[in-house]
């Protein structure tokens, strides 16, 4: 079973919107929804489900807005948290920012996709692209030609229009994957892995198949073709789209894409991840005075690749002053209100070696509380590479008219969660 009710708080538990799917529970519940919050929250013990009696409520916040659904049912609860996630994304899709604001200016359109995206407490049509087709935020002119329901909520592949048409038959495939990388004070890698991505940005006329080919291990251990590099995909979540008995059965990617972008899949590799920049720090206090920071970056990664826009943030004491700063390369600035300096690199080529420093004054009496030792974190961009070894190695493009069609392909790897602690 699913939800029974839907509805949009505000911070003091104020319904602003709300949807009866089932009427078995009593939509006067939803009063005592805040006060248990808070008292979770008095507690230190807050939960995704609050339960009183029989009744349960799933909740998010976005914003300052609370997202309930409320059950007396043994609901399944991933997909009733599926389905919120999605109703944010439609909303925002529809009115750029979701906040309390927005669904009062647009609570016509907001009933009108409730009343769509749910039927009898179970989801239905949920891609914005198709509700976009028949449920505007125009005027409500009533015509004849526009009262028909869109093919695609009806037909099989509901996430793609018929009769879509364009002079050139393209799809661009970014693959992009982000690093996640945590390494102690004593430069140990302590968790690695990384995080990847395929979008798609479908310029295709009518309706075609697609076929996509990756190095992956299982594929080539079924086919026995165990030559070149592969590599081992966990954790890999699919759009609608793709034929999941398909992939099942033989490792094939194959599905009729959604028109325009979309994300076709994600993985995750969990696998030993080099630090691609390696930062290496000397953090000196001399109490009641200065302190001395010395930060030494390191590419490494190939000579030939080049990460853009680096980013490396270094944290101060929060009574540091009088910041002054020496680089070999890039600039480098005080961030006060967050306590960090950070050393920006537009291009920062594989194999080289940048050298920052900085000197801080220390006021003369120290303060009383003793502060964290938050970690060096790192941010950049490196395009035409991935750091797992991931490649597409085909995308046949089947389309009944046979026309010929141009796939583009776009490595890019990135950081994620990449810190490195510090022993000052």
């Amino acid at each position: 079973m699913s939800a029974s009710a839907i509805f949009v708080l505000d911070l003091k538990g104020k319904v602003l919107i709300c949807r009866n799917y089932k009427g078995d529970v009593d939509m006067a519940e939803i009063d005592h929804f805040i006060p248990l919050l808070m008292q979770q929250e008095e507690e230190g013990m807050i939960c995704p489900v609050i339960t009183r009696g029989t009744v349960h409520f799933m909740w998010i916040k976005h914003s300052n807005l609370y997202l309930v659904a409320t059950t007396n049912k043994n609901s399944n609860a991933s997909l009733v948290y599926s389905f919120l996630y999605k109703l944010v994304e439609v909303f925002t899709e529809y009115f750029k920012e979701l906040e309390e604001e927005s669904i009062q200016d647009n609570f016509v359109v907001v009933y009108e996709l409730l009343d769509e995206l749910m039927d009898f407490g179970f989801p239905q049509t949920t891609d914005s692209k198709i509700l976009q087709e028949y449920i505007t935020q125009e005027g409500t002119k009533l015509e004849v030609a526009k009262t028909k329901v869109p093919t695609t909520v009806t037909n099989a592949v509901s996430w793609r229009s018929e009769g879509i048409k364009y002079k050139k038959n393209e799809v661009f495939i970014d693959v992009i994957e982000s690093i996640n990388v945590l390494v102690n004070a004593n430069g140990s890698v302590m968790s690695s892995d990384i995080v990847g991505s395929i979008k798609l940005k479908t310029m295709l006329s009518g309706m075609p198949e697609l076929r996509l080919g990756l190095n992956d291990r299982v594929l080539f251990s079924l086919t026995g073709r165990d030559k070149g590099k592969t590599v081992m995909m966990e954790d890999v979540k699919f759009h609608q789209c793709v034929r999941l008995s398909r992939f099942d059965s033989d490792r094939t990617i194959s599905f009729i894409p959604p028109d325009g972008e979309s994300e076709l899949m994600s993985y995750r590799i969990n696998t030993h991840v080099k630090p691609l920049i390696w930062i290496e720090s000397v953090i000196e206090k001399f109490s009641h005075s200065r302190v001395e920071i010395m930060v030494k970056a390191k590419g490494q990664f190939k000579k030939q690749s080049v990460a853009n826009n680096v980013e490396i943030r270094v944290p101060v004491p929060s009574d540091a002053d009088s910041p002054k700063f020496k680089t070999s390369t890039g600039s480098a600035k005080y961030v006060p209100e967050k306590d960090l300096v950070l050393w920006t690199i537009k291009s920062f080529p594989g194999g080289k070696e940048f050298l920052m420093r900085a000197h801080f004054g220390l006021p003369s009496v120290e303060k009383d509380e003793l502060e964290g030792k938050p970690p060096i974190t790192v941010k950049f961009e490196i395009p035409y590479f991935t750091v797992s070894g991931i490649q597409v190695r085909y995308m046949k493009i089947i389309e009944k008219s046979g026309y010929q069609a141009l796939p583009w392909v776009r490595y890019i790897t990135q950081s994620g969660d990449y810190q490195l602690r510090t022993n000052a």
